[in-house]
């Protein structure tokens, strides 16, 4: 029995972004990598973690996940994990997006604190990779390749001419890890169609496998600059149990940079050993409808439902229904997304074109571009489900042993009633314990506090009275989440 080390291997997931291109469903308070859109009934990010925290354990030390995000998602990640069953690593919280390289940085220096050096492997949050057994054995190959000082980015072997997708041109040859010899953009269609002839040119799947030290190299490099931003805002980081933000006006100085950009493409040709690993496993990177319509399993008619929905006399078409019955009658190619707040009909071949909706509404100033209708917060979530003039109704759900800030009002009052569960209520100087069918009245201008002391979720109705009931009108006392 051989006495050496397993290779410590440490999964990465990078989970930031927006996700615009997957609007209405997609919004920049709950983005893609959160949202439940395959028929496995995993987010996501949940299944990009299962994906690289379960591969082979007896030929690896496998440390928990690291997980790169932005700050308001944070609760996301920890909730998620934990339906996961899977241990969390650091959560790293960008204090501004600077793209990808600052972020791989920050893992790879979260990683190599001490004297550890692991092989990175690191996945984007939005990928789905359909056979997870030769997605393993791929992988395997990789770990192997990196923790020999390769830096290994996996290849998807093309099925068709994709002009979505850079491509990666390896010298001829069947070894299981190719050399690279050039990074190529996005190309127009009879150029695509020529790398797929080719044989030789692999889409860039955007993971990423290498030592964390074979990182730090190459960006001191080629990208110095981002090296040494991000190294200060590393040390002005500050910890709160699993979260570590980096320095924020450290991070704001990190130039915003892709992996792509500031390394890999530099990498051929300059003596620094680079290969790509083929994987054919099903893989999708979700960038728009029309990728969520080519994974979701589909009718004798092309045609794909996830919600409920009826279909007739229609080909090639997706239906994604959050929130009632949504049906098509003889139509074709069509994207039908439908949420509590907004609907969005498009052309399926034109799905990437959704962006240009978003900026519209940004442009408008519209809260439907961040926020949907129900709204995610820390200890649960609340739904307007009703509004008018100086009235709102909203369902509230708090998960059990959570807490509302404590909190007052200067323009509204409040009404909440028990639906199920157990509230504890902080309403002026009183403390009440209220059940199913009971209420409370809360004045303008006074102090109070919803919590939940029970092991089932709370729910309640809250109808709102008053001159003004944006949520910028609430003044925090004490709150669980570092917002007071």
């Amino acid at each position: 029995m051989s006495s050496s080390k397993p290779i410590l291997v440490q999964p990465v997931v990078m989970a930031g972004g927006s996700g615009t291109r997957l609007w209405p469903l997609s919004r920049a308070a709950y983005p893609k990598q959160f949202l439940v859109l395959t028929a496995d009934q995993k987010t996501l990010y949940q299944q990009a973690v299962a994906r690289i925290a379960h591969l082979d354990s007896e030929a690896f030390d496998i440390a928990t996940p690291i997980t790169v995000g932005n700050e308001e998602h944070r609760f996301m990640v920890l909730d998620q994990l934990r339906e996961l069953g899977i241990s969390s690593g650091p959560v790293l919280l960008e204090p501004s997006a600077r793209n990808t390289a600052p972020a791989m940085t920050l893992a790879a220096l979260a990683a190599a604190d001490g004297d550890a050096d692991p092989v990175l492997v690191v996945s984007p949050a939005d990928h789905v990779v359909a056979d997870s057994a030769a997605f393993a054995r791929v992988m395997n190959t990789a770990i192997h390749a990196a923790a020999g000082g390769a830096i290994v980015v996996l290849g998807i072997t093309p099925d068709r001419a994709e002009t979505g997708y850079g491509y990666i041109k390896c010298a001829a040859g069947q070894q299981a890890a190719r050399v690279v010899s050039q990074f190529v953009e996005k190309p127009d269609l009879v150029t695509a169609e020529r790398y797929v002839a080719d044989g030789n040119y692999t889409w860039n799947s955007g993971m990423f496998v290498l030592r964390a030290s074979a990182w730090l190299e190459a960006l001191k490099r080629f990208r110095p600059d981002i090296l040494a931003a991000t190294r200060n805002a590393w040390a002005a980081r500050k910890t709160d149990q699993r979260f570590v933000r980096p320095g924020t006006a450290e991070f704001a100085a990190v130039p915003a940079e892709s992996v792509d950009y500031a390394v890999m493409e530099h990498c051929p040709g300059s003596g620094i050993d680079i290969r790509m690993v083929p994987l054919s496993a099903g893989w999708n990177d979700l960038g728009a409808w029309d990728a969520v319509w080519q994974v979701a399993p589909k009718d004798g008619m092309g045609n794909a439902a996830l919600g409920d929905a009826l279909i007739a006399g229609s080909r090639n078409s997706l239906v994604h229904a959050s929130s009632r019955l949504v049906s098509l009658v003889g139509v074709s190619n069509l994207v039908v997304v439908e949420t509590a707040d907004a609907v969005l009909v498009a052309d399926r071949e034109r799905s990437q074109d959704v962006k240009s909706i978003v900026a519209a509404l940004e442009a408008q100033g519209r809260t439907e571009k961040n926020l949907h209708r129900k709204v995610h917060r820390p200890w649960g979530w609340y739904d307007s489900i009703d509004t008018g003039p100086r009235f709102q109704v909203k369902r509230i759900m708090v998960k059990p042993g959570a807490s509302l800030s404590l909190q007052m009002h200067h323009h509204r009052a409040e009404h909440w009633i028990v639906v199920s569960g157990t509230a504890e209520v902080v309403n002026g100087d009183r403390l009440l314990t209220l059940t199913e069918n009971q209420s409370t009245y809360i004045p303008l201008g006074q102090k109070h506090r919803l919590s939940n002391p029970g092991s089932t979720p709370l729910e309640i109705i809250e109808v709102q009275s008053g001159s003004y009931l944006g949520e910028d009108d609430i003044v925090r006392f004490e709150d669980s989440y570092g917002r007071s």
